[in-house]
């Protein structure tokens, strides 16, 4: 095994108490005991530290959630952050090897506005709790969503939003909205995105794709989230939540689809890229 595939997990919660890193963590911990590629897994806290990976050093990166205003106002981290990233997209343009991202939530709504996409905004109130979601456009045919239902149910915790998408800017970007949230027909506000595909190897969602059940009751259960849920959908849709928490077709279908998938597709190719460099070798040394 000439390279094998590093991963750095981009930890944007500030030190903020979360379940977001305690699912990633187990989802990169299955995926290093089922293949022997994955070598390293190291951990960078982005806001709170600073710590930003050298690009050249990793394969493969998860950016997580956070808390507070998206925007970018020049906190210490922001260009370090997001020079890495603009990094990984140019090196993508002409490298062999390529270099995988996965934005989730806050690190979603930090890319999308720096790279003008969309429109990043506060919302009227608080959205948390388990949503449906609707693929559109390419999103119908987005691998990461195979085997998922129509909608299919995330977990939602956010006071921001990205609306209004910058048709020209995606188009020169070759970036593809994937799906929107919730049908509000009663509601007259724009439909926020929920996910765009901004290349074959970088990808992100508003919601957060690796929640699991136990995460999710975990903050159900808390005061605080258990108002939030109930000023929004009534007493009975809050206990219809924790009932159906552990639903096979609910989010538990989607903590075990979206960022496994991504994961996959992206070790698979970097093995491919790796075995495709062998066999150039092999036949430049028969001739």
């Amino acid at each position: 095994m000439k390279n094998p595939i590093h991963i750095a997990v981009l930890d944007l919660y500030n030190q903020f108490p979360n379940e977001g890193m305690r699912c990633i963590k187990q989802l990169l911990e299955e995926l290093t005991v089922s293949n022997s590629w994955v070598k390293k897994v190291d951990y960078f806290d982005v806001r709170a530290k600073g710590e930003i990976p050298n690009a050249n050093e990793y394969d493969i990166f998860i950016s997580s959630g956070g808390p507070g205003d998206p925007k970018l106002t020049g906190e210490h981290w922001e260009d370090k952050y997001v020079k890495l990233v603009d990094n990984c997209l140019e090196h993508n343009k002409t490298a062999l090897r390529k270099k995988y991202i996965f934005f989730i939530c806050h690190s979603f709504q930090v890319m999308v506005q720096h790279w003008g996409l969309a429109e990043v905004n506060k919302r009227k109130s608080t959205s948390f709790g388990v949503m449906p979601v609707h693929r559109i456009g390419m999103g119908l045919e987005e691998p990461l969503f195979e085997g998922l239902d129509e909608p299919f149910y995330v977990v939602d915790s956010r006071d921001y939003q990205v609306v209004q998408p910058n048709r020209s800017k995606l188009q020169e970007f070759g970036a593809s909205v994937i799906c929107l949230e919730k049908f509000r027909p009663t509601i007259p506000l724009e439909r926020a995105i929920m996910g765009i595909r901004f290349s074959k190897e970088m990808i992100g969602t508003q919601f957060h794709p690796e929640a699991d059940p136990v995460g999710m009751a975990h903050y159900l259960k808390q005061d605080e989230k258990k108002e939030i849920v109930i000023s929004h959908h009534g007493e009975e849709k809050y206990f219809e939540m924790l009932e159906h928490l552990y639903d096979d077709d609910k989010i538990k279908s989607t903590h075990n689809t979206i960022l496994p998938k991504f994961l996959d597709f992206a070790v698979q190719e970097l093995q491919q890229n790796e075995q495709e460099k062998s066999n150039i070798k092999h036949q430049h040394a028969r001739i």
